[in-house]
């Protein structure tokens, strides 16, 4: 039996243990699913022993990782995997067509959250080693595996595990699937992922919320200065207006933007999909290259005065406003916080307070395009998908792909089998089920293809 025929013949089961994996509420963010976090962990621990991996459950200060290896000879090249098991939360649950946590399958969909970020992924990877384990006795490879559960919140204490287990992480190259396809017939290796860097900032007014009639026109109302402060983070251009936020930025060089070139995409679907008349964003770039390899500027939400039913006629004592920045090469996240803290700052009247909490981030990330593990990699997703993926750039962030690099070493692979309407963080989360299948034959192709290249 081949791993493609196991895959083939364990298709129903495939699926019933991934939506058995779905099923557990592993919301990081939220401290009552602390409990639902280890159940998932626990779970995840078992079914991966019933493989035939070597498993072990480390805590951490937050939520904990799950270890997993199969060595089979030093002597081999060692590929060390990586995925989480945590996911956003689900809310507004009243926008799901089915049960978040209840996985369903419409229109050859499966439906649930995690489904495409990363539980499916991370799970086809998972299915693809099982399929060459079941069908050959063995690896081809040494595999260690890494499924954390604080990539979805912050902060996340997997940095500090990957410091402290140095040694035992020890490999050749790191494979991450938690990017996606670039479309529904053209599977992609991405080279490039954005960095990011998050604030919050609150502005203060009086010291209570005050009637608009009685002092409306004698101070300065905060949802209205944050509105104003928040409408200067841009120009008319789309250009953000942080100064010095650009210091370092490279536009986009001749090999990318022919990468881009070769993409077909099409602006006019691009909106279609999205149910917007126009796109915005910087000019003088296209949506390729404003999406994958130029920085952004994003209000993620706002908060301030009064927002249930009817009216409350108030000036409120405060708002706040959640803040993150898409970075490309060239820019250090705590520089990019301290730059618009300082500018935001400036910009207020003096009549309100400004108090802005940076929270950090992560730095953009660019694999070596020439790399043999990345070439290897092509040829397993030939075999997974039935055609040649193309190169491209992704405008999330996976942060612990830096620390990959500077604490081990390691370039990774970013080989996603997902599609970018998944509705990844939103209601209706879903991962077709021909990409998952397909992504199972991936990583089934991989461990054969990575095997092959001389380290």
């Amino acid at each position: 039996m081949t791993p493609f025929e196991y895959l083939r013949k364990t298709e129903k089961k495939r699926l019933d243990d991934l939506f058995r994996f779905l099923s557990f509420p592993s919301v990081s963010a939220k401290s009552e699913h602390k409990k639902d976090m280890v159940a998932c962990a626990k779970w995840l621990k078992a079914h991966l022993v019933a493989i035939g991996f070597k498993t072990k459950i480390y805590p951490t200060a937050g939520h904990p990782v799950v270890y997993a290896e199969y060595l089979v000879d030093p002597k081999l090249p060692t590929i060390l995997y990586y995925g989480h098991y945590d996911v956003q939360p689900p809310e507004p649950l009243e926008l799901w067509k089915s049960p978040p946590f209840k996985a369903e399958v419409r229109g050859g969909y499966m439906y649930a959250r995690g489904a495409h970020d990363d539980k499916g992924q991370i799970f086809a990877q998972i299915k693809g080693l099982e399929a060459v384990l079941k069908a050959t006795g063995t690896l081809p490879v040494n595999v260690k595996l890494v499924v954390e559960g604080e990539e979805e919140t912050h902060p996340s204490h997997l940095p500090a595990f990957i410091r402290k287990h140095r040694k035992m992480l020890k490999a050749d190259v790191v494979v991450v699937s938690d990017t996606a396809q670039f479309s529904r017939t053209l599977p992609a290796v991405t080279f490039g992922l954005r960095g990011i860097a998050a604030v919050e900032i609150f502005v203060y007014g009086p010291n209570r919320d005050l009637h608009s009639g009685s002092f409306g026109g004698t101070v300065t109302n905060p949802v209205n200065t944050l509105c104003d402060m928040v409408g200067k983070l841009h120009d008319k251009n789309g250009k953000v207006t942080i100064p010095g936020f650009y210091d370092g930025v490279k536009p986009p060089n001749k090999w990318m933007k022919n990468q881009f070139r070769r993409l077909p995409h099409s602006d006019a679907k691009y909106k279609k999909s999205l149910g917007v008349s126009a796109l915005g964003g910087e000019k003088g770039f296209t949506t390729l290259e404003r999406a994958g390899a130029r920085p952004t500027c994003d209000v993620n939400g706002v908060t301030g005065g009064y927002q249930g039913e009817g009216h409350k006629t108030i000036i409120p004592s405060m708002a706040s406003a959640k803040i993150t920045m898409r970075l490309v090469p060239g820019m250090d996240p705590t520089d990019i916080c301290n730059k618009i803290e300082k500018y935001l700052k400036k910009i207020a009247p003096k009549s309100v307070r400004v108090k802005v909490e940076k929270s950090g981030g992560a730095k953009a990330v660019v694999v070596p395009t020439d790399s043999l593990w990345l070439q290897a990699a092509k040829g397993a997703i030939k075999k997974g998908f039935g055609n040649e993926p193309v190169f491209m750039m992704e405008g999330g962030s996976i942060p612990i792909v830096n620390d990959f690099k500077k604490t081990l070493g390691l370039d990774t692979l970013l080989i996603g089998f997902s599609q970018h309407d998944d509705n990844t963080h939103s209601p209706n989360e879903r991962f077709r089920v021909k990409d998952f299948n397909n992504g199972c034959k991936t990583a089934a192709a991989l461990p054969e293809a990575l095997a092959k290249v001389e380290v």
